[in-house]
């Protein structure tokens, strides 16, 4: 059997191998999944075919990973809300801590604070004016309760001291065309879902979320130069399910890890704010369980509700 089982890791991958996106398409984790699939389908030797199963603050999209078989051809690309959700969500339709084995932390980077080109808001002070002598009426938008784009307005709602009203939408690409269609007036999106807008002209960028300003983001100051202590970072990982070998996770590393590497994903994701990782995984496991703790405070003081 032991021979039967190395002579199948030896000859994976036999057919395509399906990487899961909890969002719709046209967002930032869209992009980055696509991107890196691309990639590691040269190394593998087979397509990578990305299915986008947005809804329910990513529970969909994740559920479907949990109870696929563990055998390597089904993997999940996590983010921001899959730190979150253990402690936003009273059931989660999985076991956070058993259901899942790390492959990668690809990267991490700042979210940014883009309003529409229109948009009356020119500057922080402007928006912080604004929400001031208007609570609750300023919205935001992000792509789902519980993701970064959400929780960043919640962060900046707690320092700021000010009220602003979330509307959640099932992925970015919807968030950001109400934004640009004047429905929502602001949106802390990740860089990787904002800054083709930032620099075609259709966003301006108030502020970055990062602790210091962001190569990408030229003449964009961190938000927390205006509001005291506000830092947030967007990170994407790779799951499989519990209990895919130990060989065809190191595989599935191997080929990520190249992928994250390579020219042309470092080409399309870098200028993006996004910075890579790209370790063994243990370091995704370590830096998750630090996110979880951390956010887990913010969901409790604000009381927030996954609806």
């Amino acid at each position: 059997m032991l021979l039967a089982g190395n002579a199948a890791w030896a000859a994976y991958p036999e057919r395509p191998i399906r990487l899961i996106v909890p969002f719709s398409p046209g967002g930032g984790t869209d992009l980055i999944a696509r991107t890196l699939g691309a990639e590691m389908g040269k190394d593998l030797g087979k397509p990578i075919v990305v299915e986008n199963k947005p809804g329910a603050g990513t529970m969909i999209g994740t559920d479907a990973v949990a109870k696929s078989p563990a055998d390597g051809y089904t993997i999940l690309i996590a983010s921001f809300a899959h730190a979150v959700n253990p402690s936003l969500q009273p059931r989660l339709p999985y076991s956070h801590e058993t259901a899942f084995a790390p492959v990668i932390l690809i990267g991490a980077g700042p979210n940014v604070l883009v309003v529409r080109a229109e948009s009356p808001y020119k500057t922080m002070a402007d928006l912080l004016a604004a929400a001031k002598a208007n609570p609750g009426k300023l919205t935001y938008a992000s792509q789902g309760i519980g993701t970064s784009a959400h929780l960043a307005g919640e962060m900046f709602s707690n320092l700021a001291k000010v009220e602003l009203t979330h509307v959640p939408y099932k992925g970015a690409g919807p968030a950001i065309t109400d934004v640009l269609g004047g429905q929502v007036d602001m949106m802390f999106g990740t860089a990787a879902a904002t800054s083709g807008y930032v620099e075609s002209g259709r966003f301006r960028a108030l502020g970055v979320t990062s602790a210091k300003p962001s190569p990408s983001f030229e003449g964009v100051a961190p938000i927390g130069d205006t509001v005291p202590g506000y830092v947030v970072e967007s990170w994407y990982g790779l799951y499989v399910p519990a209990g895919t070998p130990a060989e065809i996770v190191d595989r599935l590393n191997k080929a990520a890890r190249g992928a994250a590497r390579s020219a042309e994903f470092r080409e399309k994701v870098e200028k993006e704010g996004l910075g890579i990782r790209a370790g063994d995984p243990a370091e995704l496991d370590a830096y998750v369980a630090a996110e979880e703790k951390r956010w887990r405070k913010v969901v409790r003081e604000n009381h927030l509700k996954p609806n």
